[in-house]
């Protein structure tokens, strides 16, 4: 039996949609999320892209207000294509136009979790090797790490009017005297080269994950793929400097829609809020989702709410996250920042995080490997070669280095990169990336 035959064939086939349409535009010239954005803001310049607060921002808002930090980077910071620049701000619109036009100039961009501890931050900014960090107003780390910033000649600048301490330059009032007018020329880039950096939780220390500008452009699609459409408001809460809110989540929302953004989430003011912007699409994570359905509103069935994506959702919490707020659909996903492996649930069965098909494996080929229980190590055969876990059993997800599949490595980091790639899995010369994660695969 093989019960979503037509569902996995219609996805497969949704895919392969888009991969077309992903190298139609890469003929047309539109090969970086960069480049997917400036798309949108040319074709639809007035459509609302980010509410925030009491502000509506256009496509051309953001894109004219992105020009202007992207002068003021280049004019009063001297920033050049190449230099790379640590971004520690909380979700806000100036978030997304500091990163744009950081774009605009061709540098990489590190996201930075406003979360973190003086030492972690410190080590960051370093690992990275950034020059220049760009603060938001209303972080209040900054006064803790200065003097270390200030002897590892790091340049700091906050987008304020005013400045908190001597040696922080203050952005704004440069940025309001710059041009939003199109830039003349916009650096030119190598599709298979690194974006930005994400930070993603060790066992000590962040490592900074290289995010390459295919992956990028590859993530945008993660909205399109659930079942979102052009006319959705998208609600996102999770913070911007983890890849789910700002590749997969921004990202969807300049494939498509309008994206309504909390500085922080709420589950008090969760629902109001998707019943005043007539939201339609919430993304979320497990977590958030466990708070919604301990915390009741009187709003949480009049909303217009048709879909929900994320990853993270225990089964537990996706029934009563289904039976409590009414007809919503849920996808639930798996992705990694490293990596361009990645599963999704299309179908309305509670639990899996995605399915295992054919026709997905033809597209994103993966394997599972029987493991070693102490060490968690792929076992191998007397000849060297590992083993495929079976049906109902679990084994460690692994996934070919391909074209479409990079792995870019962790900055500064050449120990723990080499540690997540397993070689000489089912013949010589062969190279897979280790998720150390363990999944299942049953009958279905």
């Amino acid at each position: 039996t093989y019960p979503f035959f037509w569902e996995d064939l219609m996805y497969y086939l949704k895919l392969r949609r888009y991969r077309k349409t992903l190298q139609a535009g890469m003929k047309q010239g539109i090969t970086t999320y960069l480049d997917c954005f400036l798309h949108r803001a040319r074709t639809n310049p007035n459509k609302p892209f980010i509410i925030f607060e009491n502000q509506t921002l256009t496509y051309q808002d953001v894109d004219y207000r992105s020009n202007q930090f992207a002068n003021a980077f280049r004019a009063e910071g001297s920033l050049t294509k190449g230099d790379i620049v640590a971004q520690l701000m909380c979700n806000e619109p100036d978030f997304i136009c500091v990163w744009l036009g950081l774009c605009k100039v061709g540098c990489e961009v590190a996201f930075l979790n406003v979360n973190v501890k003086t030492k972690s931050l410190l080590h960051c900014v370093q690992s990275c090797g950034a020059r220049t960090l760009v603060v938001g107003a209303s972080v209040q780390l900054l006064e803790e790490v200065l003097p270390d910033l200030k002897k590892d000649n790091m340049a700091v600048w906050v987008v304020d009017h005013t400045s908190p301490s001597d040696g922080v330059n203050t952005l704004l009032d440069k940025v309001e005297r710059m041009s939003g007018e199109t830039l003349s020329e916009l650096p030119k880039v190598d599709i298979m080269s690194n974006f930005l950096f994400i930070f993603t939780s060790g066992t000590t220390l962040s490592k900074a994950a290289r995010v390459g500008h295919l992956k990028a452009i590859a993530s945008m699609a993660f909205f399109t793929m659930c079942g979102a459409k052009s006319d959705d408001i998208i609600y996102i809460t999770l913070p911007l400097y983890h890849m789910s809110a700002s590749l997969l989540g921004i990202g969807g929302c300049i494939h498509l829609a309008t994206c309504v953004l909390k500085k922080k989430f709420s589950a008090s003011q969760f629902w109001k809020e998707c019943v005043q912007h007539k939201v339609t699409v919430v993304q979320y994570i497990g977590e958030l989702c466990r708070y919604l359905v301990n915390h009741p509103v009187p709003e949480e069935r009049i909303h217009r709410v048709r879909l929900a994506a994320g990853s993270g959702l225990r089964s537990d919490v996706w029934k009563e996250f289904a039976r409590r707020f009414g007809r919503i659909k849920i996808r639930e996903g798996y992705g990694l920042t490293e990596a361009s492996i990645g599963f999704l649930n299309y179908t309305d069965e509670v639990g899996p995080i995605g399915r295992a098909s054919y026709f997905n494996k033809l597209f994103m080929p993966f394997e599972l490997l029987r493991y070693d229980p102490h060490t968690y190590e792929p076992v191998r055969t007397a000849s060297g070669r590992c083993k495929r876990a079976q049906i109902g059993e679990a084994g460690i997800l692994v996934a070919p280095l391909t074209t479409m599949n990079q792995f870019l490595g962790y900055a500064g980091n050449k120990v723990q990169s080499e540690k997540k790639l397993v070689r000489d899995v089912f013949k010589d010369g062969d190279i897979y990336f280790n998720t150390g994660d363990l999944l299942l695969h049953d009958h279905r």
